[in-house]
């Protein structure tokens, strides 16, 4: 049954992680971003409960005007939270679905749907939202799965292809115990140990060309990031074709992601037709994700390019996804998938999955997918996590543990912590700790915990004050 609550306090505080790799997506490259976290403390009728939520600041990504600097990004980011807690902290007593609704409303005002912008306003809205799940989780004592299954949220899914829908049934019956990992491969990273050049060997022991990635995890599924023109991603699909042939012989498979990069459609198209003379190549690929610039998604001048390249693999929408009207409106000009993140929302996550088990049902093929916007441990990984095992979701992109080394980020006792709550998602390595991939896939049946997904205490003092974010109600 759904509770009601009312937020009472709000509090934000970061830390600054260097990467142990660049990270280059589009035409942006990552080597440091702060790891923002988010506190959350409600009232219940039973008392009070804390909620925690997190995410790295990715630069370039929820906002990509080159007027704006990084610091300019991060700001705006810390800004979208800041008002969307202050929002909360104003609202009467609510449900989780109703609070996230109301805030995301007053959020999104002044913008039109389908606006590229309501991604970034959106940041806020969907940080607020974890934190609050995850009060709520602990206030009842139950982990996210159950109270998805439980209804303690009071999901209420009001557009019409959902309006008489029963959400909660479209979800697993039981949380799946594993997730398997699609390694992303970045525009920069070495394919093979030959590549890295002398002096740029991290001392890490971890691993860092993809030939050892695969062999250390034992990796078969991957998410190749493309969009430095026709020939040069083909060139590059195909050195990654090599290597993968070599270290990880069999029924390997991967996704391709342009990060808004195609402005023309018709490149992709004649991209996709080349890789179509490849069968060693297009018979493993699995779905484009977000080839056009969010602003051009939902042009309808471009419905006839979308259907070219549909008819040659299978088209996501990600930056797009910028509100609750996107799916569907995709789903219109020929998309097939959306992007599962929690940075967006995790309530729209649930309804969209419902969405395609409508869908399905139909004979209308409609797909979700995992994608990874760096999280790191312990917050921001499992909460994300718990929500693909809620989901179902065979697989999801992982690349924290590849650019970010271990759990180094974190205070040393919240390592340890971390590790002592769920062996089963991280591995002793050298002094501290790493993301346990065996098999190629994450054990988390440890995320079944009373809360969203971490069972381990966080200490949020250690983070740095962000100056003015703390707020209480009523101050």
């Amino acid at each position: 049954m759904p509770t009601r609550f009312r937020v009472v306090e709000f509090e934000l505080r970061a830390s600054e992680c260097q990467t142990r790799l660049p990270f280059r997506f589009g035409n942006v490259t990552m080597t440091r971003a702060p790891l923002l976290h988010a506190r959350v403390r409600i009232e219940t009728a039973d008392g009070v409960s804390e909620g925690l939520a997190a995410d790295l600041l990715v630069p370039r990504w929820f906002d990509k005007d080159p007027a704006k600097s990084i610091a300019d990004n991060q700001q705006d980011l810390i800004a979208a939270v800041r008002r969307a807690g202050n929002l909360a902290l104003a609202a009467p007593p609510s449900t989780v679905f109703a609070l996230v609704r109301d805030v995301r409303a007053e959020v999104f005002a002044d913008t039109v749907p389908l606006a590229p912008l309501r991604l970034r306003h959106g940041f806020g809205v969907a940080m607020l939202e974890r934190a609050v799940l995850d009060a709520m989780c602990r206030a009842a004592r139950v982990s996210f799965f159950a109270a998805l299954r439980g209804d303690l949220f009071g999901i209420e899914p009001s557009a019409d292809d959902l309006a008489i829908f029963d959400v909660a049934a479209t979800l697993p019956s039981t949380p799946a115990p594993r997730i398997e990992v699609r390694h992303t491969v970045g525009m920069q990273d070495p394919l093979t140990a030959a590549e890295i050049a002398a002096g740029q060997r991290c001392a890490d022991g971890l691993p860092q060309a993809l030939e050892e990635d695969v062999r250390a995890y034992g990796l078969r599924l991957f998410k190749v990031k493309i969009g430095a023109g026709r020939e040069a991603d083909l060139a590059r699909l195909r050195a990654i074709r090599a290597v993968l042939d070599a270290a990880a012989p069999g029924n390997w498979q991967f996704s391709v992601d342009a990060n808004e990069q195609y402005t023309d459609l018709d490149d992709l198209v004649g991209l996709l037709v080349d890789l179509h003379t490849e069968p060693e190549l297009s018979a493993r690929l699995l779905y484009v994700e977000q080839p056009l610039p969010r602003h051009l998604t939902f042009d309808p001048a471009s419905a006839p390019a979308v259907a070219r390249a549909a008819a040659l693999a299978p088209l996501l929408i990600d930056e797009a996804d910028v509100d609750t009207h996107a799916f569907p409106r995709a789903l219109e000009l020929g998309y097939r998938g959306v992007s599962v993140k929690n940075c967006k929302g995790v309530i729209r996550a649930v309804i969209n999955h419902a969405r395609c088990a409508r869908l399905r049902a139909a004979g209308t093929p409609a797909f979700q997918s995992a994608e990874d916007l760096t999280n790191l441990p312990v917050v921001a990984l499992q909460q994300d996590l718990a929500t693909i095992q809620a989901l179902g979701l065979p697989h999801a992109e992982r690349n924290g543990h590849h650019y970010f080394a271990g759990l180094a980020h974190l205070p040393p006792g919240e390592a340890t912590a971390a590790f002592a709550a769920h062996p089963d998602l991280y591995r002793r390595h050298g002094e501290g700790y790493a993301l346990a991939i065996e098999g190629g896939a994450l054990a988390v049946d440890s995320l079944a915990c009373a809360g969203y997904g971490y069972a381990c205490p966080i200490d949020f003092e250690a983070r740095a004050p962000i100056a003015t974010a703390s707020e209480r109600a009523g101050s």
